[in-house]
This record gives C-alpha cells, structure tokens and sequence, in this order.
C-alpha cells in the first residue's frame, strides 16, 4: 500500500472531474441574470450616476467645487489616486510574480484580481485627469509638437513619470488578462446557443483551436508578459512614491516611500481581492474552487506585507527623531496628536494592530472574519493615503498659512462615484466572463486528494485535442482531452 501524505490541502474540492470545472464555471456566463446579480448592479449604477453627476459639475463649474484651498492643493483626489492604483497591485502580483515562482494556488483567483487591477487603474485615472481642470487639454502632458512654440512637458517631474508607467501597466495588464482568456473564451463559443453569443465568444476567442501551437504560444506569451509584468509591480508604485519623496515637503521627502508605497499597494489590493473574492464565492457558488486554503494564503501576505507597513510608520518617526530636524519632527508630531488624529490612529488601528489578528489560525481560516478585515485594511490605507498628503500640507513652515481640509460633497461624489464605476465594471465582467481560469485549473487537477481524476472520457465541451503544460504542469501530467464531435 502506498502512503501519501499531502503537502498542503487540495487546490480543488469536491472530487470535481474536467466536466465539472467547464458546468461550474460557465454556468454563470450561460445562465439568464438572477435577481441577486440585478440589484447589486442596480446598487452600482446609481452610485454609477452619482460619478457623472459630480464630473458634470466639476467639468462645468471648476475646480472650485472640490473642497481644495491654497495650502491644501492637493488631498481627496490625490488620495484616491494613490488608493486606487495600490488597490491595481494584487492582480499583477497574483498574475506575473506568483506565476514565475510556479505558486499553484494562484489560479483560482488570478483572472478575478487582474480584472480587478484594470478596472481599478481606470478609476485611478479619473483623478489626475479631472484635476487638470480642463481635461479637454490633457494632451499637454505628451511632448507633442504644437503651434504654441517650444511646449514641453518636464522630463524631471515624477508627475509625467506617472503618466507613463501607469499608461504600460495598464496596457500590459489588460493583454495579459485577455490572452488568458482567449481559451476560455473558446469553450464558451463552442457551447452557446444563442447566435449572438456565438457570434460574440468567436469573435473574443480569435480563432482559437487548442492545438499544441496554440497551447505552446499561449504559454510562452504569458511567461514573456509575467517578465514584462514583474518589474511593473516595483515600478508603477514606486513612482506614485516619488510624487512625495521628491518634494521637500516634511513628512513626504523621505527615501522609505518607495518600498513603504509597495508593500501597502500590495496590502491593500491583497485585501480587496479577498472581499471580492468571498462574494463571488458564495454568489457563483465557487467554494470548491476558492477554497480555504486560497484564503488563508491570502491572509499570510497579507499579514506580512501589513507587518512591513507598520515598520515603515515606526521609522518615519525614528528618522524624524534622528534627523533633530524640527521641520520633520513637528510634522510628524502633528500627524498623532494635530487636528488629524482621528485619522491618523484609525490608520494605526486598521493597517497595524487588526492584520496582527491573522497571525491566529481560528482567524485566518474564518470566512466572516477575513471579510470584515479585508474591509478594515482598505479603510485603513485609505485613511493612510489622507493621513500622509493632507497633515503634510495643512501646517506648513507658516503659521499664517495653516489651514484645515474638509471634502466638499463633489469630493465625495465622485469617490463614491468610482466606487459605482468599479463595482458597475466587476459585475458585467463576472457575469459575461469566465470569472476563473477553466484550462489552468484543470492543470492543478491532479494536485487534489488521491492524486486528482484522471478524466480519459467524452467532454463535449472542451472543445479541442490537446496535451499540454499549463504553467509549470508537466505535459506526462494524466491529461487527455478528446475533442468534441
């Protein structure tokens, strides 16, 4: 008798066959939307409205709108710039960084978090844009020749490094999400019914056969754009950084920033996968496929890239203290005990001592719990964002310049707005896509208690003759697609 002993516990529940994996993901795609999926949609697009109502006005009447001041030039719109693009990480994370360290568990949960990051730095791109004021001239920031004479844009300022890294990261991510889906999409077209839809997963799946041409390009097209992809999650963050570090500002020109903004991107976008991840869990009927063990490794990056964040927060003030610059002090001082201090310790609260919770396994494992925190770190790094930008700036080297930020209801309007944006974008996606990878799952199959099935019969919807390697899945894997008839 031969003893297995597991390494960790299965990726896939539920004894679940090839068959299985293409009913129960495509059911959602296939099937008419149910009430539930109707009225969180209708939810999003009244908040939806609320954006283009808020954008109306600040379009047609000015930035005079925003609750902005001369000392505070910059606070709501910046913070949920910056938040909105740190929730963007997880997705190229789970997509390129997990994937070229062969981490299995990741496929369950990579194409929900790169649709994630592509609507997320949409949302994050409607911030700098409507700050312009007129965004009509947008085009001033490209180094375009114009009638104006020599126009060019500042090569030096982080400001336009912005501009392009978050244009490549957007770019790279929205291909990476879509060849990945080209295979699935090819399923779904082989089993529609309806001429539209038909029509409409042929035109999406480009061709796509199954061949081993296929399957070899495929696979050598995401290892390259993972490459490309990798250095984006340092990078794009990173940059955000230096829009802070660069100034002289006190309690933004510090060098920790970069590393600091990357582990808190990660963090919090860690944490808004999982609050999506466990809705659509429960909504699609999914439990068998993100697991709870797919969350609790979620929770452990989470509990350390929180752990780095609370470090960093330690050591401005160290650094402040070692600085004996009064400036840096005072700035921090003011940050804990100011006006703000409201904010600043529920930033504590929330970023610091509530991830300390996942270090108790009854916590990690728990489904309620990992949801109400998931909510507490994005609250958190929410209030990180504000915390940062707007004591920074209210109190500066002036006294007669002090001045107090409040958000005008437009602010909030169009915060909430993105949210609408977001949630509006998420839903139409999981509704119409494949909201798991069907063919990379398939290849952890195998990986499941008593070796996984080995499925040798008739599936009529796979919809291609292929033997292949999935991401690290030796092609001797016990796979064998027959084709449909």
């Amino acid at each position: 008798m031969q003893h297995v002993s597991p390494v960790r516990e299965p990726l896939v529940t539920g004894g679940k066959t090839y068959h299985d994996v293409t009913q129960d993901i495509s059911r959602q795609v296939e099937a008419a939307p149910n009430i539930r999926w109707m009225a969180a949609l209708s939810v999003a697009l009244f908040f939806l409205g609320v954006f283009f109502y808020s954008v109306y006005r600040t379009l047609w009447y000015g930035i005079g709108e925003w609750g902005l001041n001369k000392t505070v030039g910059w606070a709501w719109d910046i913070t949920n710039f910056v938040w909105w693009v740190g929730i963007g990480h997880a997705g190229t994370l789970i997509s390129a960084v997990l994937l070229l360290f062969r981490q299995k568990w990741r496929t369950s949960i990579n194409r929900a978090a790169e649709a994630m990051t592509i609507f997320a730095v949409i949302c994050a791109a409607m911030f700098p844009v409507l700050h312009m004021g007129r965004p009509w001239l947008a085009f001033w920031v490209f180094p375009l020749q114009n009638t104006y004479g020599s126009l060019w844009v500042n090569f030096n300022s982080p400001l336009l490094w912005d501009v392009f890294a978050i244009s490549t990261y957007f770019t790279v991510s929205l291909v990476f999400w879509y060849t990945g889906l080209v295979p699935d999409f090819a399923t779904i077209r082989d089993r529609a019914k309806g001429p539209i839809a038909k029509v409409a997963y042929s035109l999406l799946s480009m061709g796509w056969k199954g061949s081993a041409k296929h399957w070899s390009r495929y696979e050598t097209v995401s290892l390259i754009l993972a490459g490309v992809s990798t250095p984006l999650v340092l990078s794009v963050h990173t940059i955000v950084s230096m829009d802070f570090a660069t100034s002289v500002v006190p309690g933004w020109h510090t060098t920790i920033f970069p590393p600091y903004f990357v582990a808190g991107a990660i963090f919090s976008g860690f944490a808004m996968v999982l609050t999506l991840m466990l809705i659509t869990r429960v909504v699609f009927k999914l439990e068998d496929y993100i697991t709870i063990e797919h969350i609790a490794l979620m929770n452990k990056i989470m509990m350390v890239t929180g752990s780095i964040v609370g470090v960093a927060y330690i050591t401005e003030f160290f650094i402040a203290w070692y600085s004996q610059v009064e400036f840096e002090q005072y700035a921090f001082i003011n940050r804990a005990t100011g006006p703000y201090w409201w904010a600043y310790w529920s930033m504590m609260t929330c970023n610091v001592i509530t991830p300390q919770l996942v270090w108790i396994r009854r916590v990690r494992y728990s489904i309620p719990l990992t949801f109400v925190l998931s909510i507490i770190v994005n609250i958190g790094m929410w209030f990180e964002r504000f915390v940062i930008i707007v004591t920074s700036l209210h109190r500066d080297y002036l006294p007669s310049s002090w001045v107090m930020f409040s958000p005008s209801i437009i602010d909030i309007g169009i915060y909430v707005g993105t949210m609408g944006l977001f949630f509006t974008l998420f839903l139409l996606f999981a509704k119409f896509f494949p909201v798991i990878n069907m063919a990379e799952v398939k290849s952890v199959l195998k990986y499941t208690v008593d070796n996984g099935p080995t499925y040798t019969g008739h599936d009529p919807h796979l919809g291609a003759t292929h033997q292949h390697s999935t991401h690290g899945v030796p092609a001797s894997a016990p796979v064998n697609y027959n084709k449909h008839d």
